[in-house]
């Protein structure tokens, strides 16, 4: 399946920092974890961002690649993930990917991404939305069922053609034979030396280029008509989600606080407080798969 070849907006530059966005900051005394009131802000909202990182594919059992997985083999999943280390060595790259897409294949949809497309489905019918914007790179959003998914990064089951540019869905495993068995994280795991003309090739007609996956590598521009989207999505919405997030990689970090800026209720899912949490009026601790369920399961007021 072909994509349109993907575009790209200065504005939307990936990175990683721990900056605090500027603007309007919650009373750390009227952070509510109650879950009762937050119920009564999503019977009312018509519209709801639900914005969604890691942490909700680690309850699929995808390793966040920070803290004890932040390294793969002897490098920081970080250094890997930018376009000077393709250019530099594509091989072990792949290798990395591979091991990635190969993770991602294997996992079933959790609790949380049943829930939030549950949710949609449900809030459809009753002429409401609801749209997941998210950083995660697998497909399990998708898996359970949401049809409203604004993929930020990326996807680690789609390639771009460095020549031609052309975006293809692929879930081939192995991708290209080449990379059959590779990938194994162990720090005293020997690289393997692929070439480059063993690596993923495009198959357009007469192009042949070297494919490299389709995700957003730190330092690069996220696609411009997925921010346009997430633009509107961030103006219209009435209840904002964040859920499974750290909150430090940008632009998605200020998301949330740019919705609470306008007064929108915004609501924290994650096992810990965040840099942006005192943004924001609710905060739920604990596993998502355990505090979101509830959150969107069916309110006495809705008419099913």
């Amino acid at each position: 399946m072909l994509l349109k070849t993907r575009a790209v907006l200065p504005l939307g530059l990936r990175m990683c920092s721990t900056h605090v966005t500027t603007g309007p900051v919650i009373d750390s005394g009227r952070l509510s974890s109650d879950m009762s009131e937050f119920r009564k802000a999503f019977a009312k909202a018509k519209n709801i961002a639900i914005i969604t990182g890691a942490g909700v594919s680690a309850e699929s059992g995808v390793p966040t690649f920070r803290g004890k997985h932040e390294k793969w083999r002897k490098w920081h999943s970080q250094d890997l993930a930018s376009p000077e280390a393709f250019s530099r060595n594509p091989s072990r790259v792949w290798e990395f990917y591979h091991y990635r897409r190969e993770l991602v294949l294997d996992k079933k949809p959790s609790a949380v991404h049943l829930a939030i497309a549950e949710c949609e489905a449900r809030l459809k019918k009753q002429g409401r939305s609801v749209v997941v914007i998210t950083q995660c790179q697998d497909d399990l959003h998708r898996q359970a069922g949401s049809k409203h998914v604004l993929k930020i990064h990326g996807s680690l089951l789609e390639t771009r053609c460095m020549s031609c540019g052309q975006v293809t869905v692929n879930k081939q495993s192995p991708i290209c034979a080449a990379l059959k068995g590779k990938g194994a994280p162990g720090a005293d795991v020997p690289e393997t030396q692929i070439p480059v003309d063993k690596l993923p090739r495009c198959e357009e007609r007469d192009c042949h280029g070297l494919l490299r996956p389709n995700v957003v590598f730190f330092g690069e521009t996220l696609d411009s008509h997925i921010l346009t989207k997430v633009e509107k999505e961030m103006e219209i919405c009435d209840l904002c989600l964040v859920v499974g997030t750290s909150s430090i990689v940008y632009p998605a970090a200020m998301f949330g606080p740019r919705v609470a800026s306008r007064g929108v209720p915004v609501a924290e899912f994650n096992m810990n407080t965040t840099p942006k949490t005192e943004y924001f009026k609710y905060h739920f601790q604990g596993p998502c798969g355990t505090t979101l369920p509830p959150a969107l399961a069916p309110h006495e007021s809705e008419e099913l």
